[in-house]
């Protein structure tokens, strides 16, 4: 399956203009409560989904976002741009096109100078039970399950590294819990994944070509009703034999803005990429959302 950028082009106009076919009560949630656009697209931290769904829309209501993410690094420069709609607070749509460039390390890599490596991530979320922010006499989070259809148009390239496929599915389960009394949010999500590099680098490899389980968590504490900051952690499977892969982290700064903007900054620990050594960076997020 490969996507075209006329349907991802249809589906970024319909999350803008779907809100509009939604009520008053289309921005009815707390100032926070959607996250910020996690680096595949959903609802969340930079690199770790939350259960919380996309958008500020409540039950009865139809919220959405559009994002776009950049991380630049020692050795190559990472983009995402995409979008969310978030349906009722129940169900999550998602899609983003990452597109990663190698600058000059094309040319050590032998792929040329300034290659670049396409990426197309498509995701569902469904809030199983639990209300992240309602449930505070309770110690039940907010639970959600999703999934994320990625695909990649250099496939020769990946297969060349030792990857078994350009395309794959990532199966997540995140449980949520915000504490408003102490302005706390804890998150925990259970990836199954045979990503390498979040997709970039294909699917599976020479080491390892099932599915593994990785586990991703995030912090987060309001030091205002507008302004968060907090830390991820992430793990990732290492399939392929010629680039060893780590555990990614970051620390974040989250101010939003209003409902309709917030702008996020991170300081990203990646890990090695492509024999390149460990990547840190600097993450910028900007999401306009309803």
């Amino acid at each position: 399956m490969r996507l075209s950028r006329r349907w991802a082009a249809w589906f970024l106009i319909a999350a803008i203009e779907l809100p509009g076919l939604a009520h008053a009560q289309e921005s009815g949630r707390l100032l926070a409560t959607s996250g910020v656009a996690q680096i595949e697209g959903a609802a969340g931290g930079g690199l770790v989904p939350w259960a919380l769904i996309a958008g500020y829309g409540t039950r009865d209501a139809i919220g959405a976002e559009a994002h776009y993410t950049f991380d630049a690094l020692p050795s190559f420069t990472l983009h995402g741009a995409g979008a969310a709609v978030g349906l009722y607070n129940r169900v999550e749509l998602s899609y983003t096109h990452q597109w990663f460039e190698t600058g000059s390390t094309g040319a050590k890599l032998g792929l040329g100078s300034g290659y670049q490596f396409q990426l197309d991530v498509i995701g569902a979320k469904v809030r199983l039970f639990g209300d992240a922010v309602y449930d505070q006499d309770s110690w039940i989070p907010q639970v959600a399950a999703g999934i994320q259809y990625k695909t990649s148009s250099n496939g020769s390239v990946l297969h060349a590294i030792g990857a078994r496929s350009a395309d794959g599915e990532d199966f997540y389960l995140s449980a949520t819990k915000l504490f408003l009394a102490q302005s706390v949010l804890v998150d925990a999500t259970v990836r199954a994944t045979k990503a390498n590099q979040f997709g970039l680098l294909g699917f599976g490899g020479d080491r390892d070509q099932g599915y593994s389980a990785q586990f991703e968590g995030s912090a987060a504490l309001l030091l205002r009703h507008d302004f968060a900051i907090g830390a991820e952690v992430r793990t990732k499977p290492d399939n392929l034999g010629f680039a060893h892969e780590g555990t990614a982290y970051d620390i974040f700064a989250a101010y939003f803005i209003n409902k309709n903007l917030s702008a996020t900054v991170a300081f990203t620990a990646l890990g090695p990429i492509a024999n390149q050594g460990n990547q840190n960076g600097v993450y910028v997020s900007l999401v306009g959302g309803f």
